[in-house]
């Protein structure tokens, strides 16, 4: 039933990101809409899936995902002087809408392999194209954005169920990696 449920999971934000806009005819609106129900699918899947799975510590990980990412985007974007294309603000770097989609889809396909996080990588590769066409952001933006998201999901979710785990850490003076394995 939990697989079941993932799947639907996915297959919903999928459908989200086909009917929110129709490319040929959409407006910068439609595509900022289509950009924030895709982001939107794809956080509560992220959250989501591991809920429905019974699975704690992936909630929790998603969730540390997530949060590194917003602050990490939110910081940036307080300190980095950027004018977005339509205008409407300096805070056009890093696109947070994808930097947080990159991060759930990140912290799906980690956690719980490609048959979940290909789904979601497509959905958040359209939040970063919707973005950009609804000139709230420049392609810097959006490829920034996806590269925060991405590395925040690899490094903290780790793999489900898995007997080998690789854990980045950093101190003032260095950093390293520390694999742990289960036998």
């Amino acid at each position: 039933m939990p697989n079941r449920l993932a799947r639907s999971t996915c297959v919903t934000a999928a459908a989200a990101c086909l009917f929110a806009a129709t490319p040929a005819a959409a407006s910068d609106k439609d595509w900022a809409t289509a950009s924030d129900i895709t982001r939107d699918a794809l956080v509560l899947a992220a959250l989501g899936v591991p809920i429905a799975k019974g699975d704690k510590d992936g909630t929790f990980q998603a969730a540390g995902s997530l949060a590194v990412t917003a602050g990490t985007s939110y910081v940036l974007k307080s300190t980095i002087d950027e004018q977005r294309p339509d205008l409407s603000g300096n805070d056009s770097f890093p696109s947070g809408h994808t930097s947080v989609s990159f991060a759930a889809a990140a912290t799906l396909q980690k956690r719980y392999g490609w048959k979940v996080g290909l789904p979601a990588h497509l959905a958040a590769g359209f939040v970063g194209v919707a973005r950009v066409e609804a000139h709230k952001h420049y392609w810097k933006d959006v490829i920034a954005g996806a590269a925060i998201g991405e590395v925040a999901g690899m490094l903290i979710t780790r793999k489900h169920d898995s007997n080998v785990q690789v854990f980045p850490w950093a101190a003032s003076d260095g950093g390293g990696v520390v694999l742990a394995a289960r036998f």
